[in-house]
């Protein structure tokens, strides 16, 4: 998308007075109060105590997140003055990180008396129309609504007569008013990421528009009266559904770019196909891709590599290719970036509300977040995300998954293995930036059924096999088969032979106008000579999966020596049973249900060194001993729990209990319980610093922790297993001092001094117990070089207690002189988000005050004792 205009660039300056109430600073003609937290109610005590000043306002920028915008609405059309105007959401996210919409649904009528309002921004609000009002502005030269919820514009629209620069991408508009082409000074019109299907003939008449965005849209065709703006200097057209576009758009005399990538086109006109300005990356006819293994082209380019405590990295028009400590990988092609770009980047643990998988698939990373989100590349950008690399089955393929702010899609998906050594990657080009993540899903084939008809097969099984007659439908639709392979299954209730699970899909709810044929194979081990009818059920499901029904009786069966062969008008999941039994629709579900659980055990051991550290692990149960051995030299604990039944992306919680509590605050700790999500190929697991509620100077504590399904008490309790934790005894000490761990031992030292506080040897000891995996990044926002860090974690890789006391203690000696290094401490642990140790050290040094300034008063020095005495 286009840079947005600056307010001062289109409207001009005014003059200055200042004054300030209460932090809030009104200077002159401006006042920006989207960045104070309650900035709408100091906006209302403004107007009310100083109404003259506020009446002269030209610039306000106002927070829509807040509860008190709608009472601040009503104060605007007093507001004579105003030239621009910003009532925006999107300061405030959600637990994902993603921007939250405002609340404005809709604006008071009298909001159209801003006759000299020129610059209008609506953006992450909640509008679903425009505000009649809006129309009625007219001397509004920019108008943004991005990000809102607008099904459609005015038909009065084209009253805005001096608009040069229109945005309403991110929204949900099927068509425009004709009254469109009635904006004779448009200049840049941004209707990107909407839910066009079709432009009106108008649009043909925005004679002055340079640059065109329609991009990320449902469009099949443009007008050909799109060739009439010959001031267009840049027309995106991508992500759409085109099949052709008018060759007259080679002719545009100003067009220096044509984005028709990612489209349908079939039938490119000469002119088009090989003009220099267009571009058709992801088209049938289009350009081949850009390899993705490395050639001359990329090797060539700068390498940037990043180490972990880096989030963001820049690119220029040069293009360059970039490695992450995590190890993805991005390819930037020279020009991607028309001018100087910071991407930020973050990973993020999966969470089910918001990453939702579909039936049988299986989660292969966690989501990895680029911003600034929606920014549009000129070339599509490559990225290599590694993977947990799954079990190989034929019926499974690996695809990225992107989220728009709304869903998930698969994305064109490329498997390699890179590196050294070879890691399973993921590789895809993306035209933009959003959230990512790996998923095996089941085998994908598609096709385009006609009104003359075709033939879908199974590439998983080739005697799977969809026919569609001529007839069947009037419109071309878009067809997708999958199927899930399993073995025979037998209970001592059920014998049963099952075949393949089929699932139909289909882009239209119209059933079709003729019966299809589907013919699948015969359950293993029955033909069709020697089959029992009376034993063989097809089995019906719904789109979810949910119920089975039986419609054997339903449909006419017709059987080979190998398959069986049945017509149908809609699409669902079908499945071919071989059984004894008579009723098997509820079975059904049960049995399916099956198929999609893990056979999972729970693990809880203890550091050797620190029993206070339990780690707590869910794996799969062909996976617990190679984790177990991993994990022998440094860890101890009970034998792991029975087997126990979970679903891909399933919520379980872990409860500490008899006499033991988690040892500080958590953001995934609720009511004592810690949340997990099981994923059967991510590391299910979390380390915990526990407590005991009994002194353990004269007994060790004996407890446990159990693993529950929903609320540990509750009507969804659902109790999974229990594990014993035991809290040896305390060993006593004499005087403060006590011996480091591990061997590891420094002269005695203080920290700070004596009239601030002071922490002890001791003191430091209890903070290196706290810090866990966050030590690399604590000691970096201490100020230790990267290098020395590294040196650290590799002279002692197999010890996460030593890694830490070298480098506190390492830190602690350079700095024992310097009076500031608490302070230092405390700003270290807030800058790595470890608050809590932070008002630990806090309390130690508070505690240390106290006892200086009671020594002080026992010997008589204390100033302000004395001249109480005096008096």
């Amino acid at each position: 998308m286009a840079e947005l205009p600056e307010v001062g660039e289109a409207l001009g300056e005014g003059s200055f007075v200042t004054a300030a109430l209460e932090g809030c600073r009104l200077a002159g003609n401006r006042l920006n109060l989207d960045v104070y937290p309650d900035g709408c109610r100091q906006f209302l005590e403004l107007f009310e105590k100083r109404r003259e000043e506020m009446a002269q306002v030209e610039f306000l920028r106002l927070n829509c997140n807040e509860t008190l915008i709608d009472s601040t609405l009503g104060s605007l059309p007093v507001l004579k003055c105003l030239k621009s105007l910003v009532l925006k959401g999107g300061h405030a996210q959600d637990e994902f990180g993603a921007c939250q919409q405002g609340s404005l649904t809709t604006l008071p009528e009298d909001f159209g008396s801003l006759l000299c309002l020129t610059h209008l921004d609506l953006s992450f609000n909640s509008f679903s129309r425009l505000p009649s009002c809006v129309t009625n502005l007219a001397s509004l030269r920019v108008l943004l609504v991005c990000h809102n919820s607008l099904v459609e514009l005015p038909e009065d629209f084209g009253q805005l007569s001096k608009l040069t620069f229109f945005s309403a991408m991110k929204n949900q508009l099927r068509d425009l008013p004709r009254s469109i082409g009635e904006l004779a000074v448009l200049q840049r019109l941004d209707l990107s990421e909407n839910a066009l299907q079709s432009l009106p003939d108008e649009i043909g008449c925005l004679y002055n528009c340079m640059e065109l965005d329609l991009s990320g849209n449902q469009l099949m065709r443009v007008p050909d009266s799109l060739a009439n703006l010959q001031s267009l200097q840049q027309l995106r057209l991508h992500s759409n559904l085109l099949v052709t576009v008018p060759a007259s758009l080679a002719s545009l005399p100003n067009l220096s770019r044509l984005d028709l990538q990612n489209n349908r086109l079939r039938s490119i006109p000469p002119e088009i196909q090989h003009s220099p300005f267009v571009h058709l990356r992801g088209n049938p006819l289009g350009e081949p891709e850009i390899p993705l293994q490395s050639g001359n082209c990329i090797s060539e380019l700068g390498r940037v590599f990043l180490v972990p405590s880096e989030d963001s990295f820049t690119v220029t028009s040069d293009g360059c290719k970039v490695i992450l400590a995590c190890g993805i990988q991005f390819y930037f092609p020279p020009g991607a970036a028309t001018t100087s770009l910071t991407i930020h980047f973050q990973t993020l643990s999966p969470d089910p509300q918001w990453v939702k998988l579909r039936h049988h698939d299986i989660l292969l990373s966690e989501v990895l977040e680029l911003r600034p989100h929606g920014i549009v590349f000129q070339q599509e950008v490559q990225i290599w995300m590694p993977y947990a690399s799954p079990q190989t089955l034929r019926e499974r393929e690996v695809v990225v998954r992107t989220f728009n702010g709304q869903s998930w899609s698969d994305l064109q998906t490329k498997v390699e293995r890179r590196g050294k050594p070879k890691k399973h990657m993921a590789c895809c080009s993306i035209p933009h930036f959003s959230w990512f993540l790996v998923v095996s899903r089941l085998v994908e084939n598609k096709c385009s059924v006609p009104s003359e008809g075709t033939l879908l097969f199974s590439t998983v099984d080739p005697s799977i096999k969809v026919t569609f007659p001529p007839g069947v439908t009037e419109e071309t639709r878009s067809v997708t088969l999958q199927v899930c392979v399993h073995v025979k299954t037998k209970t001592q209730a059920l014998v049963l032979l099952a075949g393949p699970l089929l699932c139909l899909s289909q882009n239209s709810t119209v059933d079709f106008l003729r019966p299809v044929k589907i013919q699948l194979p015969l359950p293993p081990g029955v033909t069709g000579l020697t089959l029992n009818r009376s034993r063989l059920h097809l089995l019906h499901g719904n789109l979810q999966a949910q119920t089975w029904d039986d419609i054997t009786n339903q449909v006419v069966l017709e059987f080979t020596h190998l398959y069986v062969r049945f017509e149908v008008t809609h699409f669902s999941w079908y499945w071919l049973w071989y059984t004894t039994k008579t009723y098997v629709g509820g079975i059904a579900r049960k049995v399916y249900e099956r198929l999609r659980l893990y056979q999972v055990n729970f693990i809880a051991l203890q550091r050797k060194k620190d029993p206070e550290q339990v780690l707590l692990q869910c794996v799969p149960k062909n996976k617990v001993d190679p984790v177990l051995g991993k994990l022998h030299d440094r860890y101890q604990g009970p034998e792991p729990s029975d087997i126990v039944e979970l679903f891909e992306g399933e919520q379980f919680f872990a409860a500490f209990e008899r006499g033991i509590n988690i040892d500080a605050d958590r953001p995934d700790c609720v009511d004592g319980r810690i949340s997990f999500i099981f994923y059967s190929h991510l590391k299910n697991m979390k380390e915990i610093y526990v407590t005991a509620e009994v002194d353990r100077k004269g007994q060790a504590v004996r407890g446990q922790v159990s693993f529950y399904r929903g609320e540990r008490k509750g009507p969804d309790s659902h109790w999974l297993a229990t594990l014993p934790i035991k809290l040896p005894k305390l060993k006593s000490h004499s005087g403060d001092h006590s011996e480091p761990k591990n061997g590891f031992s420094l002269p005695p030292l203080n920290l700070g001094n004596a009239e601030t506080g002071y922490l002890t040897q001791a003191n430091l000891l209890g903070i290196a117990g706290r810090i866990g995996a966050d030590w690399q990044t604590i000691g970096l926002n201490l100020g230790l070089p990267y290098q020395q860090i590294e040196r650290i974690g590799y002279n002692h890789r197999e010890d996460l207690d030593s890694q830490i006391l070298n480098m506190l203690f390492s830190w602690a000696q350079q700095n024992s002189e310097d009076h500031n290094c608490v302070e230092k401490l405390i700003t270290a642990m807030k800058e790595s988000g470890r608050q809590d140790i932070a008002d630990e050290i806090e309390t130690v040094i508070e505690l240390g005050r106290q006892k200086y300034r009671a020594s002080i008063r026992r010997v008589g020095l204390d100033q302000e004792s004395n001249t109480e005495d005096s008096a």
